[in-house]
């Protein structure tokens, strides 16, 4: 009698475990196939040129898509790997809305290279390339070109990178007041700016005093259009700055 009593408890168990999982299959089938939970919607965060039309493309996903089908960490992955975007962030908000926050890469400086010029952006990513000329609102690097690199390359000229990471130093609008940063020599910069008569602005070493240079910069190019004397030029490359006005 004790063996049947087993048995029959067994086959209890057994039935109440096989409509367990037909429930649990049911309510996952709800959340993934009912049109209530399908995506209907990118909220796009941070974006500046990409469109949601893009995002889609790029990241291979789909208006009407099961919401919990999709993979977010593959998504990421794929818009990851899109040369405009430098990072990336993606979330999905029940019931149908897909989240997704990026950081795009800019260009921060211009250079010249051996069929045109190259945008590069803060880290040394060569992020554009064409042949002529634009209307620009970064400064070009000049005093050295870049050879044999195209989109998508990173820069390896130890000069080159001292003179971007001054300038994530400065802020969007003193970035937009300088024209051109030279490179006169191994330990020596001149910068140059925008105005209708150029200001040039010596830094010197960039391993010297760099947050220091930087701020000096930034004070100088913001105020240089309410300065009411005209300046021949601004030496930031000593201890002591000195400004000598024009005569």
């Amino acid at each position: 009698m004790a063996e049947v009593k087993k048995v029959h408890r067994s086959g209890r168990r057994l039935f109440k475990g096989i409509i367990f999982l037909a429930i649990c299959g049911v309510i996952i089938g709800i959340f993934v196939y009912v049109p209530f939970f399908t995506l209907k919607e990118i909220k796009l965060v941070g974006a500046e040129n990409l469109t949601a039309e893009e995002i889609l493309k790029i990241g291979d996903i789909y208006i009407g898509e099961p919401m919990f089908k999709l993979e977010t960490d593959k998504v990421k992955n794929r818009l990851s790997q899109d040369l405009r975007i430098e990072s990336v962030t993606v979330r999905r908000i029940v019931p149908n809305t897909l989240e997704v926050t990026i950081k795009e890469r800019k260009p921060i400086a211009t250079m010249v290279c051996d069929y045109g010029y190259l945008d590069i952006d803060k880290n040394g990513k060569i992020i554009d390339s064409y042949k002529n000329l634009r209307q620009m609102s970064i400064p070009m690097i000049t005093g050295s070109q870049i050879k044999d690199k195209y989109i998508g390359d990173d820069v390896d000229n130890v000069m080159v990178m001292q003179i971007l990471e001054f300038l994530q130093k400065l802020d969007a609008e003193a970035l937009e007041k300088l024209s051109e940063v030279a490179i006169i020599s191994a330990d020596y910069i001149v910068a140059y700016t925008a105005t209708e008569k150029s200001v040039q602005i010596r830094i010197g070493k960039l391993e010297e005093r760099t947050d220091e240079k930087a701020h000096l910069v930034q004070d100088f190019l913001l105020d240089l259009e309410n300065n009411p004397h005209d300046v021949e030029y601004a030496d930031f490359s000593y201890t002591a700055p000195f400004i000598k006005l024009a005569r």
